[in-house]
């Protein structure tokens, strides 16, 4: 249902960002249907990010899951909503495996000798496209992940190179935060070495 929920959302704000694009352009006849339209939209909105807090706060896994995620400063509830709905082993892999399983994992393309460019590729469509989202946020808001963003820029990294990084790296932080159960600090607390 989570799930569900959250992928209506993504779709109710399709259809809105559309019909947004669509009445600059639309002649005076069709403007009040595409107005009419755009406020049921961002109605329908609202009512969907009502319900998925309503389910996030029935369970008290979620509760304390979406409280961890949304300490992060670039994680906003529909975030902290599409990770637990779409990524619900964060927090017990390790940090290669959540990287793979989410697609931001660096992987080689090299043939017998020749050595290619690190790629990312496969994963969850949807978390990353949450995840890119919620980065391009904690670049501006978040240190820590600012931080390294400058620096990979400073290397030399093109932009994209580098913000695919930054998303890496805040999934690492919090799958580790997570994991250990506990509310982002500047440097998070790293995983347990217990074995799961």
């Amino acid at each position: 249902d989570l799930q569900a929920l959250v992928a209506r959302r993504r779709q109710l704000v399709e259809m809105l960002t559309a019909e947004r694009n669509r009445l600059p352009l639309a002649r005076r006849a069709v403007r009040p249907n595409l107005l009419t339209h755009i406020a049921w939209l961002e109605h329908q909105i609202r009512d969907t990010d009502r319900d998925l807090r309503t389910r996030i706060a029935a369970s008290p896994i979620w509760r304390v899951r979406d409280r961890l995620l949304q300490s992060v400063p670039g994680v906003a509830p529909t975030t902290a909503a599409c990770l637990l709905a779409w990524l619900p082993e964060l927090g017990t892999l390790s940090p290669r495996a959540i990287s793979k399983l989410v697609g931001v994992a660096p992987l080689p393309d090299d043939s017998g000798t020749r050595v290619g460019y690190r790629r990312i590729r496969g994963g969850r469509r949807d978390v990353r496209r949450a995840r890119y989202m919620a980065t391009v946020t904690a670049i501006t808001r978040n240190p820590a992940i600012a931080a390294a963003y400058r620096r990979w820029r400073a290397k030399g990294k093109l932009p994209k190179v580098a913000l695919v990084a930054a998303m890496h790296k805040l999934l690492i932080h919090l799958n580790a935060m997570l994991k250990s159960q506990t509310a982002w600090h500047a440097t998070p607390v790293p995983p347990s070495t217990t074995p799961s």
